[in-house]
């Protein structure tokens, strides 16, 4: 066994990062790495700052090592193993992890397969036999029926992530350009339908024995646990699978182009053209990778880089511009992409990156600008290891593809040694004068917008077809043989006592002008999140000039009275801190994440900001275009259609809430500079806002830094119009927005139903645990796990000082659109009924052991502050909610369905393709469809919805 200790030096007395970096800081991480006679991996690392424990295991399969004609299947088995094996029962996986109070998931990428559990430290010997028999024990339960019923799920997953989106295929086209037919990244990770469709189960158990064994993975396990004994345990689940015959490491396979390829395609969703430049370049954790990162942030991060000079700010092509290295373990490519404004031809497009390019070869850059983007490295490299999880697959990543997880040393070191050499040399190698793909993705029918000398590339577009029965399966398919072990391993570990519920020490201070500050000190990593939140937001928009509460977060994060755009984000940059600005429909939020050692700086900017906007005309009118921009582009999406018709539907018209927070097109155009500086006047006030502050910080040290506040900020009265409540809907109704063409159906029905601060409010959220609260709830089971007709469904009740929706959703093949509506419709009114003792017993075992992982990130130490603030919640409220769950009876679960679940009385709504799903929707029973346009007002007899949908 090894024992290494990880010491990341953070390099301030190698890098001068202009301060930013605390002399000799360090971050120690312990751990102890171990191989299994059958090759597996161990990786074991203490953290007992939380009653929790993550099993990680990462799987060296990914697409890359599947071959033509036979792709997809990494990603099949992502999800098959999620499914049962031999000694877990059907969909028992997910059930038993949340019975315990955990969570899991899976993920798989080009190079990789993960999965992992999140579990109270009681269940960490369940979880290990968990995850044992998926990897041991998987085989024989692949058979023809479940690898049927994963292909519609990861069809269904291919429709909403890909087909159903804009510029859903450009990774496809890339990738087709780029790699040879027989490159292992010519295809994509979700694969080809086609070959999962012509696989049978010989090839797809062929490919599981080759790759899923204990020699091709590694296993961490972190958190709090005794390390002696899980030893014993992993050992015990993990020692007697059988090694898979050896398999070499991918070689390396760079690729070159001898000339430009250019290609274009028509885009049934995108409303703008966009333009992606890629280049050839190479693979991870090598130098010239390195120097490729930080020349992307170079070219493309910020209101100096060349790109955004000449795009954004002196053609105004575009709203924004991007750029990126794309490491993976075999070869990499450098992307840059522009999305630009409607009508913006792309050869301009093009011929402006060039300008760029060119304008970065004169103007260079300098140590400052190098070093900025080199701080702000320090900081995202310690946010990316705050949870238990994330350091699980770190180590584990480092393990498997960088050789050793002591690589952890190395890999900040590696990107803050580079230097200006290092990345004008990967500029001249791998960019200037280079052969590229160039792929112009242009909405359908504007050809006219194409890059000169793109050639039309043939993508798949999946036909709508009637949905047809399963032949039925022969018997000899189903036939499997049985894996021994050497002891009954369907016997359920036990799970010790659950770890007792301790709150963290929450610190409150309110200062003389109402501001009010909640903290929680947190010293694990020298780190500091704080927020400054302010109530309103959407709710306090003119009604007649929806947006300006939006445009506020924007325009304030472009200068401050001292500072200009550029200075401002120079000196955000130079702290290696992140600051940002958003509007919520409830909230305007000012957010701060930077070192410990650098709050006082970072918080005397986040004051200035909040203080001294500089209401910059000329950066007021670029926020424009790009709201207005991104407004048009949202409007495409069927899943933004569906959400923005469905908040029309259930609340009146001339309620505030029925709007977006970015507003409309006609809304934003009529805001002026002047409407801005009145909201800010009249809205912003230390008496509507409090601070959240979590962090390696004392609590005398923050609110001596916010007393500057009191002083300088004086309250002020703020009105916030009451608006009546939604009317009650009498009678449920089908309403339908056609989308041409899709591939999926929008699926939403609900209705307005409860305040947060209704007494019947979390009582309600528990109720509905067990229809749609989780994957194993009612409805995800038998649209996705059953029927396959989705990848997944939910319902929930929404959080809102205001009356919010329940509501049901799930985006559905488009060809069981009203099968799915039926099964809504059914499923709860069954619920309505009452559920087994059991459910109830799921439902409490899952809520009350979670609140175990309920404080171990920043984010979520956060979300527990500004819910006491929000909602004026005693700072015990978890623990007063556990009662609220445990005291639940199965006659008050039944009363609270038939209250609040009232599917007679809801809204539903379709946003798919009236063509072939309008129809069949009559018979649910509700009457005729009501045809909707995408702003979801009622179609007039003999509009034209193809010329709505393409306005």
């Amino acid at each position: 066994m090894k024992k290494s200790q990880l010491l990341v030096a953070l390099l301030g007395v190698l890098i001068l990062l202009k301060g930013s970096v605390a002399q000799n800081s360090k971050l120690k991480i312990d751990y102890e790495e171990y191989t299994l006679d059958n090759g597996l991996e161990v990786i074991l690392h203490e953290d007992r700052s939380d009653p929790i424990t993550s099993v990680a295991v990462l799987y060296h399969v990914g697409s890359n090592r599947e071959v033509k004609g036979r792709t997809g299947f990494a990603h099949l088995f992502e999800h098959m193993m999620f499914q049962e094996s031999q000694h877990v029962g059907q969909d028992q996986f997910f059930k038993k992890i949340q019975d315990a109070g955990g969570t899991l998931n899976g993920f798989t990428f080009e190079d990789g397969t993960g999965y992992f559990e999140i579990v109270p430290k009681n269940a960490l010997e369940m979880a290990l036999w968990l995850e044992s028999d998926r990897m041991g024990w998987l085989l024989s339960t692949v058979t023809s029926e479940a690898f049927r019923n994963q292909q519609d799920v990861v069809q269904n997953e291919k429709r909403q992530r890909v087909d159903n989106r804009p510029y859903g295929h450009t990774n496809y086209v890339i990738h087709k350009l780029l790699y040879p037919e027989n490159h292992p990244y010519n295809w994509q990770v979700i694969g080809s339908l086609e070959d999962l469709q012509n696989a049978n189960l010989h090839d797809v158990r062929n490919f599981f024995k080759k790759w899923y064994g204990p020699n091709n993975a590694t296993l961490v396990i972190a958190g709090d646990f005794d390390v002696q004994q899980t030893q014993q345990w992993v050992e015990k689940y993990f020692g007697e699978i059988k090694a898979r015959p050896e398999v070499p490491e991918p070689e390396v396979r760079r690729v070159s182009l001898s000339e430009t390829k250019r290609a274009y395609h028509e885009d049934n969703f995108a409303k703008s053209p966009e333009l992606n430049m890629v280049f050839p370049t190479i693979e991870e954790y090598s130098k010239d990778a390195y120097a490729l990162d930080l020349l992307a942030d170079l070219l493309a991060d910020g209101k100096k880089a060349p790109l955004y000079k000449v795009i954004v700010e002196g053609k105004k092509l575009a709203p924004s511009v991007s750029a990126w290295q794309n490491d993976m373990e075999i070869t990499g490519d450098f992307r840059i992409r522009i999305r630009a404004f409607p009508k913006k031809p792309l050869n301009e497009v093009e011929q402006g990156i060039f300008e760029a390019l060119t304008k970065f070869e004169e103007d260079g850059f300098n140590d400052e600008d190098l070093a900025r983007i080199k701080a702000k490295t320090e900081t995202n490299f310690y946010n990316s290891i705050s949870s238990i999880l994330n350091k699980s697959f770190r180590l584990a990543f480092y393990n498997e593809y960088a050789g050793s997880a002591d690589f952890i040393e190395l890999d900040l070191q590696n990107i803050l040694e580079v230097t200006k050499e290092d990345i004008w040399r990967v500029y001249n190698t791998y960019i200037k004068d280079k052969p590229y793909v160039l792929t112009s993705f242009v909405p359908k029918g504007q050809t006219e917008l194409i890059a000169e000398n793109s050639e039309k590339f043939p993508v798949v577009e999946e036909d709508i077809a009637a949905e047809t029965d399963e032949p039925e399966l022969e018997k000899s398919e189903l036939t499997v043989e049985k894996i021994p072990s050497e002891f009954d391993r369907r016997v359920e570990p036990p799970k010790g006592p659950a770890p007792v519920l301790s709150l963290p020490e929450i610190w409150q201070h309110e200062y003389n002008n109402g501001l009010k500050i909640l903290g929680i000190e947190h010293d694990e990593l020298p780190l500091v999140n704080f927020s400054i939140t302010l109530k309103g937001g959407l709710l306090l928009d003119d009604p007649n000039k929806v947006g300006v509460a939006n445009l506020m977060t924007d325009i304030m994060m472009e200068g401050t009275k001292n500072k200009t755009p550029i200075e401002l984000e120079e000196a955000i940059d130079n702290l290696g801190a992140n600051i940002s600005m958003f509007t919520t429909r409830e909230s305007i939020v000012i957010r701060a994440n930077a070192l410990s050692s650098k709050f006082d700086e970072v918080y005397a900017l986040v004051e200035e900001i909040l203080l001294e906007p500089r209401w910059d005309e000329k950066e007021f009118e670029r926020i424009k275009r790009e709201t207005i921009e991104n407004i048009n582009r949202r409007n495409v999406r069927p899943s933004i259609i569906a959400t923005n018709v469905f908040n029309k539907l259930v609340y009146s018209e001339d309620h505030i809430l029925a709007n977006s927070t970015l507003g409309t097109q006609e809304s934003v155009e009529n805001i002026t500079i002047d409407d801005l500086k009145k909201f800010y006047a009249d809205h912003y006030s230390p008496s509507i806002s409090h601070v959240s502050m979590v962090g390696n910080i004392s609590k005398d040290q923050a609110t001596t830094a916010f007393q500057s506040l009191e002083e300088k900020w004086p309250a002020k009265e703020v009105e916030f119009p009451e608006y009546p409540d939604p009317p009650v809907i009498e009678q449920a109704r089908v309403y339908f927005v056609d989308v041409p063409n899709a591939k999926q159906s929008q699926i939403r029905i609900g209705y307005t139903a409860l305040k947060y601060t209704d007494e019947d409010y979390f009582p309600a959220t528990v109720m509905n645990y067990r229809l749609g609260g989780s994957f194993n709830g009612i409805l995800n089971l038998i649209l996705r796990e059953e029927k396959g007709y989705t990848y997944g469904a939910r319902s929930r009740f929404q959080e809102s000082n205001y009356r919010a929706p329940f509501v049901a959703s799930a985006a559905v093949k488009s060809n069981t659109t009203f099968e799915s509506m039926k099964i809504f419709k059914e499923e709860m009114t069954k619920y309505r009924n009452g559920i087994p003792e059991e459910d109830l017993a799921f439902t409490k075992n899952a809520l009350i052991k979670s609140n175990a992982r309920r404080f171990e990130t920043f984010s979520a130490l956060t979300g527990v502050l500004n819910d006491i603030a929000m909602y004026d919640l005693p700072t015990d409220y978890i623990k007063q909610q556990e009662a609220i769950i445990q005291n639940m009876t199965l006659e008050q679960h039944k009363q609270l369905a038939s209250q609040y679940i009232v599917p007679d009385k809801m809204v539903y709504l379709v946003v798919g393709d009236a063509e072939t799903q309008l129809e069949p929707l009559q018979k649910l029973g509700f009457g005729d469809p009501i045809r909707l346009n995408k702003k979801g007002n009622v179609l007039m007899a003999g509009e034209d919805t193809t010329m709505n949908w393409h306005d």
